[in-house]
């Protein structure tokens, strides 16, 4: 048995890293007052705007930038784990990356996840700046006993992203972790809620989701048991939830429902029709 306390902070990150680092510092004492192991932002916490546009790419910083090394003072300082979306510098100068970055109490980088799936949907055409991830990474890290996964947003419309997280075979994840800015519109909020609980259903899989705020994002940070049940959840304003994963509670969720022994289909990878910044 292990068990491993999230606290989600949800909030709208603004154009100015300094002044998120210091949302992110102020949540993480709070979410350690709480008695939580691990505190999750949204995507691109260390830095929004509307429109994703050169102001990203000039503001991206490379992962040994003041941004995360931020970061790391303020897991050491609060004792506490984080994971959280950056902008980070790309390779080419005219885009960046959209990463989430772990990090452990001790301030060493866990894990780092480049999106993979781009946000090209909706009218939005975030290939037209991001860079987009490998898609064979496979974000997984351990705290505490318990393996925790990553992904961001818009992956979330693709299952195999977390079925190859959660599966034994490969990431063998006890919680999923997704930070999402999950733009508003018809019917959006239905389709976060359900997609999420859905990876949590099929995969037998804890799942954390945790978005950004109006008035961009719609907020609705959950966490989800692995039979789909919202253990904790938040309405649109900002604020923290917490809960408690508890891998005992999966073992007993599996035992009635093996669905992850039982299938008979592997995810494999494919390239994409492609575009500006896809792989």
């Amino acid at each position: 048995m292990a068990t491993l306390t999230i606290a989600a902070a949800q909030f709208a990150p603004v154009d100015d890293p300094v002044a998120n680092l210091d949302t992110v510092r102020t949540a993480a004492v709070d979410a350690a007052a709480r008695g939580a192991d691990l505190l999750v932002t949204p995507e691109y916490t260390s830095y929004f705007t509307a429109d994703i546009d050169d102001r990203f790419v000039a503001a991206a910083q490379p992962l040994d930038g003041p941004f995360v090394s931020g970061l790391r003072d303020v897991a050491r300082e609060s004792g506490i784990a984080l994971v959280v979306g950056v902008a980070e510098s790309a390779d080419t100068p005219e885009r960046f990356r959209n990463t989430l970055v772990a990090v452990l109490p001790s301030g060493d980088v866990a894990a780092t996840y480049r999106k993979v799936h781009l946000y090209d949907a909706f009218g939005s055409r975030e290939s037209d700046r991001i860079e987009s991830g490998d898609p064979e990474q496979l974000p997984v890290f351990e705290l505490g006993g318990v393996r925790v996964g990553l992904e961001t947003c818009y992956d979330l419309r693709f299952p195999e992203v977390t079925r190859r997280l959660a599966a034994p075979e490969t990431g063998a994840a006890d919680v999923v972790v997704l930070p999402a800015e999950w733009v508003r519109g018809p019917g959006k909020e239905h389709h976060w809620r359900t997609l999420l609980t859905a990876r949590a259903i099929e995969n037998t899989v804890w799942v954390v989701g945790v978005g950004q705020t109006p008035p961009i994002g719609i907020g609705g940070s959950v966490v989800l048991d692995p039979s789909g049940v919202a253990v904790a959840s938040a309405g649109a304003s900002p604020g923290t939830l917490t809960a408690t994963i508890d891998t005992t509670v999966t073992d007993a969720v599996r035992r009635v429902n093996p669905s992850l022994s039982l299938r008979r289909y592997d995810v494999a990878l494919r390239t994409p029709p492609g575009g500006p910044g896809q792989r």
